[in-house]
């Protein structure tokens, strides 16, 4: 099996990498919009952007956890309200889809919210109606992030969505696949452990950091 762990140094590793599969000439002239899907995508789009005037938005979403298990994913929720559920998981937990939009509209009302405030200083998403969005993160473990970003994105009817991430596991590449008009990465993991796992270095993102970043959106 091929060794992926500390494949890439660093998100401006990741970066630079990206920009050779992502066709930046496009980027450019068409106009795309960047979303990140996390804070950690935020600072590779940034990156990935480089000189660039386009714009730049986060699309903040929350995790619902399973009631008697605090690690495990079954749902997310994204700022517009959008829910992508993990019918598998719910099933197997035999958790009630009650508690999946209760919890959702928790975690909306008491997290989703301040990050509005606080990041965006409480400003609307980005209108990508018609536009071309890139959607970034530096890696994807379960996918949920990535489709629950899709669903609220496609409903806004953009021209044209496409994904760019690092690293991400193969099954979930084939899950996206059908719902983004192409995915740039990097490397499709057969095994995928988590996403550090696959760079020497991820530091955290500070919270000025994503004020900064969001402040200077286009």
């Amino acid at each position: 099996m091929k060794k992926y762990k500390d494949v890439l140094k660093n998100r401006q590793d990741a970066a630079i990498k990206l920009q050779d599969v992502i066709p930046m000439q496009r980027v450019e002239d068409e106009d795309w919009v960047f979303i990140s899907v996390s804070k950690g995508g935020l600072e590779l789009a940034s990156l990935i952007r480089g000189k660039l005037e386009n714009r730049l938005d986060c699309l903040f979403s929350e995790p619902i956890l399973a009631p008697n298990n605090g690690e495990c994913e079954v749902a997310r929720v994204s700022e517009k309200e959008e829910i992508v559920i993990n019918e598998e998981l719910v099933a197997a937990f035999e958790i009630q889809y009650d508690y999946i939009y209760g919890e959702a509209h928790r975690r909306h009302e008491e997290n989703i919210l301040s990050y509005i405030y606080q990041y965006r200083k409480g400003k609307p998403f980005l209108d990508v109606e018609d536009k071309v969005v890139l959607l970034t993160d530096e890696g994807s473990e379960t996918g949920l992030k990535f489709m629950t970003a899709l669903k609220t994105i496609l409903g806004m009817k953009p021209k044209a969505v496409y994904i760019a991430v690092s690293v991400l596991p193969s099954d979930v590449l084939e899950l996206l696949e059908p719902y983004a008009d192409e995915i740039f990465y990097l490397y499709a993991i057969d095994d995928y452990v988590e996403t550090s796992l696959y760079y020497e270095e991820l530091e955290n993102i500070d919270e000025d950091r994503i004020e900064k970043l969001l402040e200077d959106k286009k």
